[in-house]
């Protein structure tokens, strides 16, 4: 009979060498990027567009109800994914590509280049508009840098080839992987191209002319039958744009089962980490380049093959897209060196790993909070906003309030913002929530009571009521702004200088305290409907033309 001493120590060691059998067990991520992506999914209760596979996908996967991304705009939002810092960090204020020509600062850590230096092998399919590439370099590298943009992010068959040939290398190195895959749906392509409709629908359809994608089946649909956000005029311009919309979320879907298949044949679906979401809100009024939810709420799927993960089960864990950047490191054992600081932050409002949600659910928690900071979108589009949002209350702070709020030009060409413009100057019945003149000029500060007001149109900033919660919630954003070193910390009011701000005596404090709402109604309002506001609805767009 064994001695108890030997009992213990031969399950002791036991013990270790199953640890270590499952420490050294491969462990891989894929990373499925929508581009402009919404909720136009059955998973998110969509039911008229068809997403079957991201379905499935959603079947064996924790469904995150409460995702944010930290930026609505489509480098700045890629930029902070890959690095866990807001824009205005990590230095990419703007869109990378063409005139704007934005980069990330040279001395920013990536996950790409992070995870190399562990010995994780990285690729990158499809959409990249982030630079420079130094900072973003991938083992493999297939992107609109090397390749048309509709070839490697709109056509699925190229997609799933280029898949395979680098999950065959990650086999031939026999070293673990990260893949992102930047899908160029269901962004729009009027301003670009075209010939292939608003959302390039008809790009790869077999079409005379369109070229032929052979893995996809395209699904259409009926303008009148599709499922209308609350943030989208209800025209028949406006529904039969949305149905394009649809027809390239067909394309998305159908990509994603490609990718999936690709994986499994390469023999790492049990031991990869899915992850899918977007870069930012719908290319719509309100959505893409705002900081309302429409514009910041993202999808998130996240399919971990432990055996202990949950699947097809929701999340309603207030959760950033800042925290994809942790939970890959958590996810490899990579350690993320934390950087020194004397800034007092809310444990939570620290970006942070999402691997324990996907074993146990989170108690709600009314603390909970995700931040936004918005700078440019195009070069030409400065309209600096940050925000705070928890479960209850957001806080939007447009520091160029005094100025229209700018409209990109794949919006301005797109049947819905033409639908809007022709309407507002025609003096036609508009079935949208806002005017143009409401959505153009904001206060400096909104706040909304998210749960009571899910269209945020009712600002409370300035109720007496809600005192305490603006001053909680402003100072919870500045301090966020102070660790993550915002060069608009004390914008617009002061100046910062050497980490303090300077009065600037510029009377936007005294404007503040006396209630804004008031001073635009009865002053600057007022220029605006005689001259400006005019310009706007009835010559300036004669006037780009």
């Amino acid at each position: 009979m064994a001695r108890p001493s030997t009992v213990v120590y031969a399950l002791l060691l036991c013990t270790l060498l199953t640890e270590k059998v499952l420490s050294n067990k491969p462990r891989n991520v894929l990373l499925l990027l929508a581009d402009d992506g919404g909720f136009e999914i059955g998973a998110y209760l969509n039911k008229i567009c068809q997403t079957p596979n991201i379905d499935a996908l959603a079947r064996r996967s924790v469904i995150f109800n409460n995702a944010f991304t930290s930026v609505s705009s489509c480098s700045p939002s890629r930029a902070a994914l890959l690095t866990g810092t807001p824009s205005h960090q990590n230095g990419m204020y703007g869109l990378h590509h063409g005139v704007h020509h934005f980069n990330s600062f040279d001395n920013v850590t990536s996950l790409p280049n992070l995870l190399r230096q562990h010995g994780i092998k990285t690729g990158i399919i499809g959409k990249k508009h982030v630079g420079p590439a130094s900072v973003y370099r991938f083992d493999y590298e297939q992107t609109e840098e090397n390749n048309h943009i509709n070839q490697v992010g709109r056509n699925i068959t190229h997609i799933k080839l280029l898949a395979r040939e680098f999950l065959a290398q990650a086999n031939r190195d026999n070293k673990p992987f990260f893949l992102y895959v930047g899908f160029h749906d269901p962004h729009r392509c009027g301003n670009t191209e075209p010939q292939y409709g608003p959302f390039c629908e008809r790009f790869g359809s077999g079409e005379e002319g369109m070229g032929l994608i052979p893995d996809w089946k395209p699904w259409y649909y009926q303008w009148d039958e599709v499922q209308l956000p609350f943030h989208i005029q209800d025209t028949e311009a406006a529904r039969r744009d949305v149905a394009a919309q649809y027809t390239t979320m067909s394309r998305l879907d159908q990509g994603v089962a490609l990718v999936i298949k690709e994986l499994e044949a390469a023999g790492h679906l049990q031991d990869t980490l899915i992850i899918f979401t977007s870069d930012n809100g719908i290319p719509f009024p309100s959505g893409r380049t705002n900081l309302y939810d429409p514009g910041l709420r993202e999808p998130l799927l996240i399919s971990s093959p432990e055996p202990a993960a949950r699947r097809n089960e929701a999340s309603s864990a207030l959760v950033s897209l800042l925290d994809i950047m942790p939970t890959v490191l958590d996810w490899f054992r990579i350690q993320q060196q934390q950087e020194d600081t004397n800034d007092i932050l809310w444990h939570s409002d620290k970006p942070k790993s999402l691997l324990p949600i996907l074993e146990k659910e989170p108690p709600p928690n009314e603390r909970e909070a995700v931040f936004a900071s918005q700078t440019h979108h195009e070069v030409t589009m400065y309209y600096p906003m940050r925000a705070v949002r928890t479960r209850r209350y957001k806080l939007i702070h447009n520091l160029h309030f005094a100025m229209p709020f700018p409209i990109d030009q794949d919006l301005y060409v797109s049947p819905t913002f033409q639908d809007l413009l022709n309407r507002t100057r025609s003096k036609q019945p508009l079935p949208w929530y806002k005017t143009l003149k409401q959505y153009y000029y904001r206060p400096q500060w909104e706040l909304y009571d998210v749960r009571a007001d899910p269209t945020e149109t009712n600002n409370l900033y300035g109720k007496p009521s809600l005192a305490d919660t603006w001053a909680e919630l402003s100072e919870r954003l500045a301090a966020w702004q102070r660790a993550s070193r915002d060069p608009w910390l004390c914008a617009p009011a002061a100046l910062l200088r050497r980490g303090q701000c300077r009065a600037l005596d510029n009377g936007l404090g005294a404007v503040l305290d006396s209630g804004l709402g008031a001073a635009l109604d009865n002053g600057f309002g007022a220029a605006l409907d005689d001259g400006l506001g005019a310009a706007i609805d009835n010559g300036l767009g004669a006037a780009l033309h």
